[in-house]
């Protein structure tokens, strides 16, 4: 049970930070300042929700190994939320491969907001339900930032898609590369299983028509069509993923790998 607790805690925490840091990517050339601030803070959100579910984690992790048969050096090594951030390898991260892909122009980050920003709603609509009060808190607490998420990415997919010949090829553009990694989200892996059963985590496959009827509206708004006969890619949740997490671990533990157990 705790190990299918901690992998999926840890699902949730490497989807918020991997999209968090890609979001990051954009502080100081955003198109205008007022939208570079907009995607900066979200970036913020992700990143403070990405860090409870780590702190979560590492605290079921720590508690595991003092009741295990670990030896003296694995106990004085407590799991923390920067060890699971910054020093675990591509193959430990669980989050979809959807968040990882790279920014591309503007049309690209904006939708790969939306997609996600409207998962993850649905998702933590239904996980502040479950029976885990430390994930159904977390969830609570960060449904106001993802109402959020959810509206600004939205207006822009209108505001691109219904807008001029070039953002409308660009948001088209988009849209053809960025759908095919949309279906992983539904798919559940055996910890979001294990979840389910244990009334933890809600089934991800009962997301997908609610999910489905937002993006229809939205696209509808932004008069944009959804790819028919798209391949969707998957392996995320189970480590198997695209050489683009490679080049965001390592920018984003570079310094930390560089100075391991340094206090700030």
């Amino acid at each position: 049970m705790n190990e299918n607790l901690i992998n999926y805690t840890l699902h949730l925490a490497d989807n918020a930070l991997i999209l968090g840091h890609r979001n990051s990517e954009w502080c100081g050339h955003g198109p205008v300042l007022e939208q570079d601030i907009a995607i900066t803070n979200i970036s913020l959100d992700l990143i403070g929700q990405a860090r409870n579910f780590y702190q979560y984690a590492s605290a079921i992790m720590n508690k595991r190994n003092m009741s295990s048969n670990s030896s003296a050096q694995e106990l004085d090594e407590e799991v923390s939320e920067d060890s699971l951030a910054y020093f675990r390898d591509s193959p430990d991260f669980k989050n979809i491969l959807l968040v990882e892909q790279p920014n591309g122009d503007w049309a690209h980050t904006i939708l790969r907001q939306f997609f996600f920003s409207a998962y993850q709603y649905l998702l933590f609509e239904q996980l502040r339900k479950g029976k885990d009060e430390q994930l159904s808190a977390i969830a609570n607490k960060a449904l106001k930032e993802i109402t959020y998420h959810q509206r600004w990415s939205s207006e822009w997919v209108i505001r691109l898609g219904d807008g001029t010949e070039e953002s409308r090829s660009r948001m088209n553009k988009a849209l053809t590369d960025l759908w095919g990694f949309t279906g992983e989200m539904f798919i559940p892996s055996e910890d979001e299983i294990q979840m389910i059963n244990k009334g933890i985590g809600p089934d991800v496959m009962l997301l997908k028509e609610s999910w489905m009827e937002k993006v229809k509206e939205i696209l509808s708004e932004a008069v944009l069509v959804i790819p028919i006969n798209s391949y969707m890619r998957s392996g995320g949740k189970v480590g198997n993923h695209d050489i683009h997490l490679d080049e965001i671990l390592s920018e984003l533990q570079s310094v930390a790998r560089a100075h391991p157990g340094a206090k700030w």
